[in-house]
């Protein structure tokens, strides 16, 4: 168990045996008790109840490489080059889904897409892109999108691979890193205005390994998944690791916060790039995750404002 001002790791233990290609973006659905996860590469789209080992996928045509929950219940993805709205609820699970087009999203160059993404305090969806050709020039950038204002970008500077998109309780500081400069930044952000202001380093990863998707608890600490170093870091406010919590996989790629409590961690991981000898040695590698905590950690749920 972990309290909520200790330093004493919980116990992580595999929760769904989904053993994706590249499990990421995984949100908690307070009304229906379910997580919603992604696999990027295997194209598919996965929820799970507590205590449900094996999951539900659906298809999607292209890469996901983020989903948010929507105040109505459907599901905001973002796909390849851009965003759509989807409904698993109108179709069986094992089946492709259906997807409504809402925005393109200009793109430099064939080898980009969309990476991660998350739904501000104010319920707009924030995401940024990836690079993935071999160059791995800094061309992905940050957007928000909104009902209301359609895609409005974020006056930052572009990445190889954004990461780490997480909001503060007071949905004022925003926090996103490039996964291959092992740095989580740290920014003040205005949702009304599509805004940001000045950049800061916030931490720094401290091994070999890349930052990747993160959240921030109702206290103000983020918690952050490292790609290549098998763990979850946890840091202060001012941004000093007090929690390492080591995951049995080693490429985790995102958290979340949930259950009847909101008082338990969950965390996708990747299969992808691992040879024989590592997949025997980690089999349940791109399944989820999951730890207890002593206390609720999740602030309110943010959904995207789809009405």
């Amino acid at each position: 168990m972990v309290g909520t001002t200790t330093g004493i790791q919980p116990h992580v233990a595999l929760a769904v045996d989904s053993r994706c290609t590249l499990g990421e973006s995984i949100v908690w659905c307070d009304r229906e008790q379910v997580l919603w996860w992604t696999d990027i590469k295997g194209k598919r789209i996965w929820r799970a109840g507590i205590g449900d080992r094996t999951g539900q996928w659906w298809s999607t045509q292209g890469r996901v490489g983020s989903l948010a929950l929507c105040e109505s219940g459907r599901l905001l993805l973002g796909m390849e080059r851009a965003l759509y709205f989807a409904d698993p609820r109108q179709h069986e699970p094992g089946s492709a889904l259906t997807c409504e087009l809402l925005a393109e999203v200009p793109m430099e160059g064939a080898s980009m897409r969309i990476n991660d993404g998350r739904v501000d305090r104010s319920g707009n969806f924030v995401f940024g892109g990836i690079n993935e050709a071999a160059s791995k020039s800094r061309l992905a950038c940050f957007h928000q999108f909104s009902l209301e204002h359609g895609l409005r970008p974020l006056a930052l500077e572009p990445v190889t691979i954004a990461n780490g998109i997480a909001f503060d309780p007071s949905g004022r500081q925003m926090y996103y890193c490039d996964s291959l400069q092992g740095r989580i930044m740290k920014v003040g952000y205005d949702a009304a205005l599509a805004q940001v202001g000045a950049v800061e380093v916030f931490a720094t990863v401290d091994v070999d390994a890349e930052p990747d998707g993160a959240m921030v608890d109702g206290h103000g600490r983020l918690w952050g998944a490292q790609w290549g170093a098998g763990r979850v870091v946890r840091y202060s406010a001012t941004g000093e690791v007090d929690l390492v919590v080591p995951v049995p996989a080693t490429q985790p790629t995102c958290v979340t916060f949930g259950g009847a409590g909101q008082d338990a961690l969950f965390i996708t991981s990747a299969r992808d790039g691992l040879d024989d000898a590592q997949l025997g040695a980690q089999p349940t590698s791109g399944g989820v995750f999951a730890a207890a905590l002593d206390a609720p950690h999740a602030t309110a749920s943010c959904r995207f404002m789809d009405s």
